[in-house]
């Protein structure tokens, strides 16, 4: 059997057919079966998922991996948009998202016809283009403000990962980190022009909150809104009469003592932790409303249990 031809070094993972010619690769070593070839004209030393996963996260970490795949192929002028790169600047996504896409967009010029990507022309006063690790991308502000086919509730928890302040507190991860975008910068990038949906992104920007962690916290806090409810803080700190530390909790009503949970997968670790933390919350004469999936999936039984709890404690009559 003949030894099979090394492939250089300097080509690295994923390369184009165009540079490995260059190199002296021929093009029958380019057919080798221990290369993958992810779109036409570039091939990769990794092993394609014979399908796309369907777990959200596998499905995620594919859509990067091939993003940088399409990446050795790119113009300069070409860079990934919509929920390409709001999964580039690990966003949350509306549950039925098409992952297997990648969004290419250009400024002007030809727009990227092939499988597995969609070509699209942005206008270039209405879009702004960055790095983030090493990927030509539209801003974070300007993604949002391109993702205006969206829904409201969809477009404030993308607003909501944007615009989160990483503030000091008690066991708080990257205290200082800045957040991707400010609302007045999300505010600029709606302005700058005419823009598909601009009634809900407008909408979404006046929901926005700069302490939200999770996309399941802001659906349960527009649930509440809605419902015409009082709108709870977000992720505060609480401590006790004597100022030790109970807890953070995801939404509090604190004069009223009520706190919200959301209750998503977790560790078994995790999970011992919360129910100590609950625990404690409780023992200080807390109300504490865990929201699993399935209330949250019962938005008008949500309402219900905060609502009660207010009027329990007087803040509605």
């Amino acid at each position: 059997m003949p030894r099979r031809t090394r492939i250089p070094a300097e080509l690295g993972e994923r390369f184009t057919c165009a540079h490995a010619r260059e190199l002296g690769v021929t093009r029958s070593r380019l057919r080798g079966r221990d290369l993958a070839a992810p779109f036409r004209g570039v091939r990769t030393a990794r092993e394609l998922p014979s399908r796309y996963p369907s777990d959200p996260r596998a499905a995620r970490t594919e859509l990067l991996l091939r993003a940088r795949d399409l990446a050795t192929a790119l113009r300069p002028d070409e860079f990934f948009s919509h929920e390409t790169a709001a999964v580039i600047w690990s966003a949350p996504l509306p549950a039925r998202s098409d992952l297997g896409v990648l969004h290419v967009s250009v400024h002007e010029g030809s727009v990227r016809r092939m499988a597995g990507v969609r070509g699209h022309r942005l206008d270039r006063r209405l879009t702004t283009v960055c790095t983030k690790n090493g990927l030509r991308v539209t801003s974070p502000a300007s993604t949002w403000a391109a993702l205006g086919a969206w829904s409201v509730a969809d477009l404030t928890a993308l607003g909501d990962h944007i615009c989160r302040v990483w503030r000091e507190g008690v066991g708080r991860p990257s205290p200082g980190r800045p957040p991707l975008a400010t609302p007045e910068q999300m505010r600029r990038a709606l302005d700058a022009g005419q823009r598909r949906g601009a009634a809900r992104l407008r909408q979404s920007l006046s929901l926005t909150r700069l302490d939200s962690w999770s996309p399941r916290e802001t659906g349960s806090r527009l649930i509440l809104l809605a419902a015409g409810l009082p709108e709870p803080s977000l992720n505060r700190d609480v401590f006790d009469g004597q100022g030790a530390f109970l807890g953070c909790v995801d939404m509090v009503y604190e004069q009223q003592r009520i706190a919200l949970e959301y209750q998503g997968r977790q560790h078994a670790d995790t999970y011992a932790h919360d129910v100590e933390r609950l625990a404690r919350l409780r023992a200080a004469g807390w109300i504490v409303i865990e929201i699993t999936a399935d209330l949250y999936a019962r938005p008008e039984e949500l309402a219900a249990r905060v609502r009660a709890a207010l009027t329990s404690r007087g803040r509605l009559g």
